[in-house]
């Protein structure tokens, strides 16, 4: 059984290296809105209801509740974003798809090993999120584009983690989180004028940068009936995307964002578990993701030190699970998660490219756990469409007029769990 078990892990391991480039997500922003199957099947919940080893991806501390076990799974992910562009005097009307490139598949591993009473060792590597767009109808072509239009971010995270049972009923983890990214960007030839460097602006191929963070978790116990969990992780400053350095503030950089959140997990009977948590996504803390186009017509070209980004605030999510275990055999989980959206009515134009605005998430899952053999997990994810109408969104000179994207997003997901 052992043997298998290694395997399993070398196999998916390898397989969240190469199929890392076919992944985008763009959920919670460009946040996954949740880690793991169990948790996506109950709305992405666990900051204080961990139930797979994914779940130290959330909250590092989870590892001390979760046991000797080791998870890996596959989500299939199917986005359907675009755009509209109306009353401009450029000639960009229209309607456009950019739905140039689907579906994508993201696998996620995970590992937890107790190597005592209190202390635990786990490991965790999944895809964080992405953005991707493919316009095959260019929406810039009026202004002397060419080719398909659109972006092509990936990250991947690999946490190791130790957590400490540190009293009766209370853990402390830590993990440093490891990053890397990928950035491609096509058909936007026209705005390299407005560039500090048009030469390292679109159509380079593909850049990668790694970076380096840490996040901390709490995760208590009050009793059978009640836990609670915190976390915090670090902005991440990656290097620099090169090939890029015209079109990100900052020479290219393009860092991952801090965030934290707490969460609340209540059985009030011992069949049902029902968890709440609240995450905050600070997108506004990084100048290529939260700085305003207008930064362009107050003297700051593309790639400057502090130069445009695309106006995406920081957002607030809150998310609600129910899992309801109907036997020892199987489980069934419900959840719902509603995140802000990071994307202001004025700042459709650049984004376009990167319509991450749905807001709604309703999920289901079950899991079967045979009494030999891997438990079975599934799940699905739908958010509805979701349509950003542009305010003031093209400037006058680019010819006036609104831009106005959309993003909706279906996914479902399979995985295998393996108790140690």
């Amino acid at each position: 059984m052992r043997f298998r078990i290694h395997r399993v892990l070398t196999v998916a391991g390898c397989a969240a290296g190469f199929a890392v480039g076919g992944m985008a997500h763009a959920t919670d922003g460009y946040f996954l809105n949740g880690v793991g199957a169990k948790a996506k099947g109950a709305g992405g919940a666990e900051i204080a209801d961990p139930q797979d080893s994914l779940a130290i991806a959330a909250n590092p501390a989870s590892a001390t509740a979760i046991g000797a076990r080791a998870d890996a799974g596959v989500e299939l992910f199917v986005p359907d974003r675009g755009a509209r562009i109306h009353g401009n005097g450029a000639g960009l009307d229209g309607t456009y798809s950019g739905n140039g490139a689907n579906p994508f598949v993201l696998p996620e591993l995970g590992y937890v090993r107790p190597l005592s009473g209190t202390v635990s060792l786990a490991l965790a590597i999944n895809g964080n999120g992405g953005m991707n767009t493919t316009y095959k109808r260019n929406p810039f072509a009026a202004f002397g584009a060419s080719g398909s239009a659109g972006v092509d971010l990936k990250q991947i995270f690999v946490s190791p983690t130790l957590a400490v049972r540190v009293g009766a009923g209370q853990s402390l983890g830590v993990s440093p989180v490891i990053v890397i990214q990928t950035f491609r960007a096509t058909g936007i030839q026209p705005f390299a004028t407005a560039s500090a460097d048009p030469g390292h602006f679109t159509d380079r191929g593909t850049d990668w940068a790694a970076g380096l963070g840490v996040r901390v978790g709490w995760l208590g116990h009050f009793g059978h009936a009640v836990r609670a969990g915190a976390f915090y992780q670090s902005k991440i400053v990656p290097g620099r995307f090169d090939k890029y350095a015209g079109l990100f503030a900052g020479q290219g950089g393009f860092a991952v964002p801090a965030s934290w959140g707490f969460g609340l997990a209540v059985e009030p009977v011992p069949a049902f578990t029902l968890a709440a948590d609240f995450k905050r996504i600070e997108y506004g803390g990084v100048a290529s993701v939260g700085n305003p186009l207008a930064r362009l017509f107050a003297g700051q070209p593309f790639g400057s030190t502090d130069g445009p980004g695309f106006g995406w605030r920081s957002i607030s999510v809150v998310k609600l699970g129910l899992t309801y275990r109907s036997s020892p055999h199987l489980a069934w989980r419900a959840g719902y998660g509603r995140s802000g959206n990071p994307v202001p009515a004025s700042e459709t134009l650049l984004n376009i490219l990167a319509p991450g605005v749905v807001r709604d998430h309703f999920t289901l899952g079950a899991t079967w756990a045979p009494a030999s053999g891997p438990e079975i997990t599934v799940f699905a994810m739908h958010a509805p469409s979701q349509t950003v109408r542009g305010v003031n969104s093209i400037p006058a000179n680019f010819g006036g007029g609104e831009a106005d994207v959309r993003l909706g997003e279906t996914s479902v997901g399979l995985s295998f769990g393996f108790p140690l």
